[in-house]
């Protein structure tokens, strides 16, 4: 890629492309390209100038010469694309836009008036038909009364009027369908599984192929830790996965030859060879994300709320003209009733405010997937949170280790590592680093090892049992004991940390203290939260209940509980909804899936598990939990300014429905002041929102 730097500083540089015309199709190219970069923290490319702007870690050298070495060609083989780009999307709702506008202003400029009242009359068809159907449906909805104000109009040969009515109708239409839609394609691209390339069993071996190119039948190879791409069958190989995007589904399923998965699905165990069945496009993730891209779910209330409201107000307004003509026998006082009418301002203005908001959010890395979960956000009075990797920074390190029984301390921590070397979670891995950091060199002396999910690890060695796990289970499920005259260190052991028990022979050996510090904002943050009105913070965890109570007093939550399974955090958020309460849930686990989705608004980390992201409403980045004050900021603000925009909305234009009725303003000024207030609510919903300051 040839391109010059125009800009830069550390961590940061602004280039632009030497190619003067950069389509759609390559700007998302370029942009998806650097940011599956290792090295790249952000990435923004502007089509329009060939501008591309890159923030990244590491040295120099490094990405100047990967950009060097950047061709279309190579991206074209490594990246995959979406099949609706939010590029597109936005570009062509931009040029309608300008187009309308243009064609608005160059036929006021410069048509004569006969040909401007005949585009006038060729407009109003679509209106006057849709204001007859609702005839015919004997419904009085806000396209009867759009069509009666223009049709009015046009008889009055107003057509200055007429014509400004459905100019701000229409701007107001494709301002919603640009809003929706977009909401749509954000959540629809959050949900892509991004697997651009797959490892395809051949007859030479295992080949790295790009995912479009995997037909049904083919085979692939999927590891432990690994995203399932496609649809397929188990043909080679046993693995267990992790189906709660698809199921709700909290434990991991065992797959065996024959078992059927589904793409978007995380192998948890194992790894086996698949028999592709369905091709990229065609799978059941992707009919989820396609039935979603249909559906106007993710709306908030406000604004279905705000298009039912205009419905509602319309048979008002009717009775307001009438009553004018009846009582005054002046057909233009009604009509000055006539002409204004709620619907343009709040079916404009709502969906505007949503998209201010939620534009704002991503500026702030925050990725919202409806305007219905900042309405959530808003209105919560429970936030609950996972401990590890949420309140905490996720990286334990094994702060002491405890023999028991007699047993040596190096000895009880390489059989540790031994163990837990095959399961690479957060705690296996501080032990495994641990012994490494010592120097301990541990060989393979167990039998089979097996892993139990979110209770821990069984396997024997010289012929005796070996367990190593949790509290619940190596004292409740396995039944271990500790030794009597050792009961005194053992309630000595250090509260602030989480335990990790290695048993042998059904005794207690050893307690692996690993401590995982919490995040140094966690506790401004929640203070912040209760200033914004959070009535109570909980914290759920699976470790044990004396390394809980430490953390929440360090913490000072409302309520913790401890020792809870991925199921246990789900009904205790749906306990919390049933009593009333409006809950968020954040968390970054795996184990975390279900209790997200039954939020009312579950966020995730977005450097957690990918299958908390992908059932999340919400990510947040994670730099700092601050981005949690910074999005129930955002939420209020936003609700702020929808009531407001309902106090104008009904308070000016029904002034206006009163004057028009006094005779004191003419039909063209009730249409004018109506469509400057229109104009002027909706630009008030683009502006940057007003935030909210903690207690």
């Amino acid at each position: 890629m040839k391109a010059t730097i125009v800009h830069e500083i550390r961590g940061r540089m602004r280039l632009r492309l030497r190619q003067k015309n950069m389509t759609l199709r390559q700007a998302d190219l370029l942009e998806t390209w650097l940011k599956n970069q290792p090295w790249s923290k952000e990435a923004v490319v502007h089509e329009r100038t060939g501008c591309v702007i890159v923030t990244y870690t590491g040295e120099r050298e490094t990405v100047l010469s990967a950009l060097g070495a950047f061709t279309w060609a190579g991206a074209e083989s490594s990246v995959t694309l979406p099949d609706h780009s939010t590029r597109a999307l936005n570009r062509e709702f931009q040029e309608k836009l300008t187009g309308k506008v243009l064609m608005k202003g160059t036929a006021a400029l410069f048509l004569p008036a006969p040909l401007r009242a005949a585009r006038v009359i060729w407009h109003m068809v679509p209106f006057l038909h849709k204001g007859l159907r609702c005839l015919e449906r004997r419904k009085i909805k806000v396209e009867l009364l759009d069509a009666l104000s223009i049709g009015i109009s046009v008889g009055r040969r107003d057509f200055g009027t007429a014509g400004m009515v459905m100019f701000l109708l229409e701007i107001g239409e494709l301002l919603e369908d640009w809003t929706r839609k977009k909401s749509v394609a954000d959540l629809a691209e959050s949900l892509s599984l991004h697997v651009d390339r797959v490892w395809l069993k051949a007859e030479a071996g295992e080949v790295l192929v790009p995912i479009r190119q995997v037909c049904p039948g083919d085979r692939i190879l999927v590891r432990a830790g690994g995203i399932i791409p496609l649809d397929g069958l188990v043909a080679e190989g046993e693995i267990t996965v992790n189906q709660a995007s698809l199921t709700g589904e909290s434990v991991p399923v065992a797959k065996r030859p024959g078992g059927a998965v589904y793409a978007g699905t995380i192998v948890e165990e194992g790894e086996c060879v698949l028999e592709v069945r369905q091709a990229s496009g065609q799978g059941r993730y992707d009919q989820i994300v396609e039935m979603i891209q249909r559906s106007e779910q993710m709306k908030s209330s406000a604004e279905v709320r705000a298009s039912g409201l205009a419905d509602k107000l319309v048979p008002y307004t009717f009775a307001g003209s009438l009553l004018s003509l009846a009582l005054t026998r002046n057909i233009a006082r009604a009509l000055s009733v006539l002409m204004v009418d709620f619907s343009c301002a709040l079916k404009l203005a709502m969906p505007l405010a949503v998209l201010s908001a939620m534009r704002e959010a991503g500026r702030d890395h925050i990725t919202v997937k409806g305007g219905r979960f900042l309405e959530a956000v808003a209105k919560a009075d429970t936030i609950v949170f996972d401990k590890t990797g949420t309140l905490t920074h996720a990286c334990p390190q094994v702060a002491k280790l405890v023999p028991f029984n007699g047993n040596d301390e190096e000895e009880m921590l390489r059989l540790a590592a031994c163990l837990e070397e095959h399961f690479p979670h957060s705690m296996a891995n501080a032990v495994v680093e641990e012994a490494r950091r010592r120097g301990l060199h541990h060989e393979e002396r167990h039998a089979k090892v097996e892993y139990l999910v979110a209770h821990g690890i069984a396997s024997s060695i010289d012929g005796k049992q070996v367990r190593i796990g949790s509290a619940h289970f190596i004292f409740e499920d396995e039944k271990c004991v500790i030794p009597e005259e050792e009961q005194g260190k053992f309630d000595s052991l250090p509260t602030e940390c989480s335990q990790l028990y290695l048993a042998i022979a059904g005794v207690l050996s050893a307690v692996i203290c690993i401590s995982d510090p919490l995040r140094e904002e966690a506790g401004d943050v929640l203070s912040a939260l209760r200033g914004l009105g959070i009535q109570n913070a909980v914290m759920l965890t699976g470790d044990s209940p004396r390394t809980a109570a430490a953390i929440a007093e360090q913490l000072g939550v409302d309520d913790f509980k401890a020792g809870v399974l991925p199921a246990d955090k789900a009904e205790y958020v749906a306990a919390l909804r049933r009593k009333g309460h409006t809950v968020l849930m954040v968390g970054d686990g795996i184990n975390d899936s279900p209790a997200l989705s039954e939020a009312d608004a579950g966020i995730a980390i977005s450097d957690g598990a990918a299958i908390a992201r992908e059932i999340a409403d919400i990510t947040i980045a994670a730099d700092s939990l601050w981005e949690l004050v910074r999005l129930r900021q955002l939420a209020m603000a936003l609700m702020s300014r929808v009531q407001n925009n309902y106090r104008f909305v009904i308070g000016f234009n029904g002034a206006l429905i009163g004057l028009g009725a006094a005779g004191a303003l003419p039909p063209a000024t009730s249409a004018l002041l109506h469509n400057l207030s229109t104009l002027a609510v909706s630009l008030h919903s683009m502006s940057a929102l007003p935030l909210s300051k903690t207690k």
